[in-house]
């Protein structure tokens, strides 16, 4: 049973990818015949293409909160490559993230025409990163960042880069927090975690071969920048997202506890 499913669901998802493969190929004959699409329908498609893609993985999604209804840097603890389409189905945007994925089949390549902003890790390029963030919220286009840095096994949220968050405060935009949760029998799912020195075709693999997980996607409460500095914006970032994620601590008798939040 484990193997046909494997099967399956590795069919599924190489039927979004020659989707995938097409929208590349549209764009790319349009682009040598000067036809170059805007960047808000080539966003569009990549939603559209994100949505295909995460409807061909394992999960059970639900979303909990309410869209923006204007243009905000997102910000997202961050888990498992799989972040990127669960997050980038929800509506069209652009993303910061590591260069690695600019080389991945399709899904990178889409990615780059969907203004996604790649870093190199240890790049030092401070200032022009915090540029070219100004410059995207500027232009009014919602952009999604993980300002942990890195993936984590979902346990935890790792301290917030500041830095990554200037570019709101330079051009007065608002931060949606947004937690992604992984779940599996009701606790923190083992497998959706893709940290250290995984690889993406193993990750998928151990992905397919198990009953689907769930996915919970909190959006919360807007953060505005106004008179921030960008360590404080930061720091309510992750709080924001730590209390959703695994409640918060309450004072009682003298101990601390870990409360729910509701």
């Amino acid at each position: 049973m484990p193997r046909l499913r494997v099967v399956a669901r590795l069919a599924r998802l190489l039927l979004v990818l020659l989707f995938g493969m097409l929208m590349a190929s549209v764009i790319a004959v349009g682009e040598r015949l000067g036809v170059n699409a805007p960047l808000e329908r080539r966003q569009r498609w990549a939603c559209l293409f994100m949505k295909r893609l995460v409807a061909a993985l394992p999960f059970e999604v639900q979303v909990i909160g309410e869209l923006p209804k204007r243009p905000m840097l997102w910000v997202s603890n961050h888990v498992s490559w799989a972040d990127i389409p669960l997050l980038g189905m929800l509506r069209p945007l652009s993303f910061l993230s590591k260069a690695e994925v600019r080389h991945w089949p399709v899904a990178g390549w889409l990615a780059e025409k969907a203004g996604t902003l790649f870093i190199r890790r240890g790049g030092g390029d401070s200032q022009r990163l915090r540029e070219q963030i100004s410059e995207q919220l500027g232009d009014a286009r919602p952009l999604l960042i993980f300002p942990e840095g890195t993936t984590t096994d979902g346990r935890q949220v790792r301290t917030f880069h500041g830095r990554l968050l200037a570019g709101a405060i330079d051009q007065g935009a608002a931060v949606q927090p947004v937690a992604i949760q992984y779940l599996r029998n009701g606790e923190a799912d083992p497998i959706a975690p893709f940290i250290g020195d995984d690889d993406l075709v193993s990750h998928l693999m151990r992905l397919f071969a198990e009953p689907r997980g769930e996915v919970c996607i909190h959006l919360l409460q807007p953060i505005s920048s106004a008179g921030k500095e960008r360590a404080m914006l930061a720091l309510q970032a992750q709080q924001a997202i730590q209390t959703a994620l695994f409640g918060v601590e309450e004072v009682e008798g003298g101990r601390r506890r870990q409360a729910r939040a509701a």
